[in-house]
């Protein structure tokens, strides 16, 4: 008994000295991993230490790159200022007409500013030296215009009177114009920039029409850059050919010519006149090429000034539309080579468009089959008399019609800065625009109306048809002997 019990007895003692060497282990290896644990979290601790130092580094050389590069602009817009007060100072006492010296000095001096404020916008740093690749984006840079005047113009509560005064139409016509070119004049926009909207596309195109002031004035009241204003003129010049022309610039039908036919009738007692017939002069900047063909002779006597021109020879209804044109002829053309060289020309005289009826034209035209014109020759009789002053009732509705047109666009009353192969398309744009105003009834200042002149040369072969000399004999004696000739040549 005694020794069995001193086993057990053995064994006890061996199993606690086992679990004690056990616990002794288990002591050990938790120690380790807790003291590893400490190491680790030390190193990464250091780790954000040391980029959190890298960023504070990077943002203070960023800052100084900055302030240096800002230092260096401001004193080199102070020299620029400088030497260009010195040199305006010292060309304007020595010869005034090298002054451009100065001006030269001052735009490079305004380019700088310019450039710094880009610089200034888009930041200096673009992050190349952080090593994460994380710079700053780029951003396309854009002057900042005031938009508040074409703003308040196209707001709702801008008064009508005043919107007509600035576009020569009423609201009502302005949005009809942009509804109709909205798809032809409409862009998109882009990740740079939101696309200008058709309503003020449209509106810098009529206003610079309207009024035929410079590009720089225009960019000014539309907030945009002198470039994109003229790239829009023609744009919108070029749609309203496109799309509007086909329809609000054509030949009458056979029911309108009815209605146009009774009422020449009625103004002059000739019958079966379909249209009177003017051709004007719009000035233009002496071009490169071909000038002796764009001088106009008769404008340069009148006004002892060199002039250059450009001829719009147009058939005019009794309501002032135009249903014809023919754009861009040289200015020393007379007027009947100018109607030769015309579609209308063609296809009268070939086509038969106007077999049996009469387009009144003026002193400056020959006498055709279809043209009928006032007697040109000396010591006329009472017959002639009442002929040519009834034909010069016809010819005032066409004088008044492009009275209103050089009224209504001031642009045509001077010189354009349009290019030459780009004018015809503005032209084209500035009478379907009237035709629009006309049709529409659009009232226009009396003021604005323009005194037509254009010194008219007879043709050297004013007598072209037999027949068309008999008629007009008939004319002439139908109206003074029926009672329809007036009195004021007696």
């Amino acid at each position: 008994m005694k020794t069995a019990s001193a086993a057990v007895f053995r064994r006890e003692i061996n199993e606690d000295e086992e679990e004690e060497v056990c616990d002794d282990v288990f002591d050990s290896e938790v120690d380790s991993h807790q003291k590893t644990s400490k190491n680790l979290k030390g190193f990464f601790t250091s780790l954000l230490l040391m980029e959190e130092h890298e960023k504070q580094d990077q943002e203070a050389r960023n800052v100084a790159s900055r302030r240096e590069m800002s230092d260096f602009q401001s004193n080199y817009r102070k020299r620029a200022r400088t030497m260009s007060d010195y040199l305006s100072d010292l060309t304007e006492e020595t010869n005034p007409k090298k002054s451009r010296i100065s001006r030269a000095v001052a735009s490079v001096s305004a380019a700088v500013e310019i450039e710094a404020e880009s610089s200034e916008i888009t930041g200096s740093g673009s992050g190349r030296g952080s090593g994460t690749g994380s710079g700053q984006q780029r951003r396309l840079w854009v002057k900042d215009r005031s938009r508040a005047w074409w703003e308040e113009c196209s707001s709702i509560d801008y008064p009508d009177a005043d919107f007509k005064n600035a576009f020569r139409m009423s609201k009502s016509t302005f949005e009809l114009i942009c509804d109709e070119l909205n798809s032809a004049v409409a862009k998109e926009d882009t990740a740079l920039r939101n696309a200008i909207p058709v309503r003020q596309r449209v509106a810098v195109c009529i206003w610079r029409l309207a009024t035929g002031e410079p590009l720089r004035l225009v960019s000014k009241k539309f907030g945009l850059g002198i470039s994109t204003c003229h790239k829009l003129v023609l744009e919108v010049c070029k749609a309203i050919k496109d799309v509007l022309m086909p329809k609000y610039l054509q030949w009458p039908d056979d029911e309108s010519l009815r209605n146009i036919r009774e009422t020449f009738e009625t103004v002059s007692g000739i019958s079966n006149v379909v249209g009177s017939m003017y051709t004007t002069h719009i000035p233009i900047i002496a071009p490169k090429i071909s000038v002796a063909a764009y001088f106009n002779k008769r404008h340069t006597e009148r006004n002892q000034k060199t002039s250059y021109s450009i001829t719009i020879q147009a058939v005019v209804n009794p309501k002032g539309v135009f249903t014809d044109l023919c754009i861009g002829w040289p200015g020393s053309m007379p007027d009947d080579q100018v109607l030769e060289k015309s579609l209308l020309y063609q296809r009268a005289n070939n086509g038969g468009l106007l077999k049996g009826l009469w387009v009144a034209g003026g002193p400056g035209h020959p006498l055709l089959d279809w043209v009928l014109v006032p007697y040109s020759q000396q010591n006329l009789t009472w017959t002639q008399h009442a002929f040519n002053e009834k034909m010069s009732e016809l010819q005032r509705v066409s004088k008044e019609a492009f009275g209103r047109l050089k009224g209504r666009w001031a642009c045509l009353q001077k010189r354009t800065e349009v290019k030459l192969q780009d004018l015809p398309t503005v032209l084209g744009a500035c009478c379907v625009l009237h035709n629009i105003c006309e049709m529409r009834d659009e009232k226009m200042d009396p003021e604005l109306m323009v005194e037509v002149i254009d010194d008219e040369v007879l043709p050297e072969n004013a007598l072209r048809s037999v027949n068309a000399m008999k008629a007009r004999d008939t004319i002439s004696h139908n109206l003074l002997h029926h009672g329809l000739a007036g009195t004021s040549f007696i």
